[in-house]
């Protein structure tokens, strides 16, 4: 929810910040969806990843996270009207997703060692 509203929420009239950091809205949306992968992740209770195996269920949970960012870029551009559509940002939502998966597999996924 909070990731809808302030993307398709007019900023118009509110200030900005003092400090003018370049592509810093990339770094966002880049956390945010890596962020988004891996609460996804975690808000799956146990008992239901029984019938899917986990690697598939990141993989739904990451495809659900790209396809997402893809649909708010395009109703930026289509249903706002301060508001613009960026591919980069897309981009920017996508590799994030997937650098999230790749921290969800590395933190619990892995093998334990028999030593």
């Amino acid at each position: 929810m909070f990731v809808t509203f302030s993307s398709l929420f007019s900023f118009s009239g509110i200030g900005t910040s003092r400090f003018n950091i370049p592509h810093m809205d990339k770094a966002v949306h880049f956390t945010f969806y890596g962020v988004m992968v891996v609460l996804g992740y975690l808000a799956i209770p146990k008992s239901r990843e029984q019938g899917i195996g986990n690697s598939k269920l990141l993989w739904y949970i990451v495809l659900f996270a790209v396809l997402y960012g893809i649909i708010i870029e395009v109703l930026q551009h289509v249903a706002t009207a301060d508001r613009h559509g960026d591919l980069l940002d897309a981009l920017a939502n996508s590799t994030g997703a997937i650098v999230g998966m790749l921290a969800v597999r590395f933190l619990f996924f892995r093998v334990p060692s028999l030593k």
